[in-house]
């Protein structure tokens, strides 16, 4: 599967639902979604997992080649300040289930077409 970010963001704000992450949320659909999209751009495109500490907890996102990519920055009100500390996929885990990862895989195949 090749990689576009305009394409994948474009996707990915179709894909994520209720069922993608519980603070989802038509308004902010971004919301919680972090660790299960991080999940699935490391899963689909490779790249590296990243993660920067916040006040509730660490926020995830990813580097693809030499440039990273916050899918889920939207759901944030002010500027953040990246980190950029690696992650591995049991970090990431900690804040998405399998299921949850299951329904954004299908969901997101559906609406990325490449």
């Amino acid at each position: 599967m090749s990689f576009d970010p305009d394409d994948v963001q474009r996707a990915l704000r179709k894909a994520w639902s209720l069922s993608t992450a519980s603070q989802w949320t038509s308004e902010n659909p971004a919301a919680g979604q972090c660790n299960v999209t991080s999940l699935l751009v490391h899963e689909l495109f490779g790249g590296e997992l990243l993660k920067t500490p916040l006040p509730a907890g660490d926020h995830f996102y990813n580097r693809i080649g030499d440039r990273s990519y916050d899918f889920t920055v939207s759901q944030f009100d002010q500027p953040i300040v990246y980190a950029d500390l690696h992650a591995n996929r049991a970090d990431a885990e900690l804040g998405a289930t399998n299921d949850r990862l299951a329904e954004l895989r299908a969901a997101f195949q559906e609406y990325y077409v490449r």
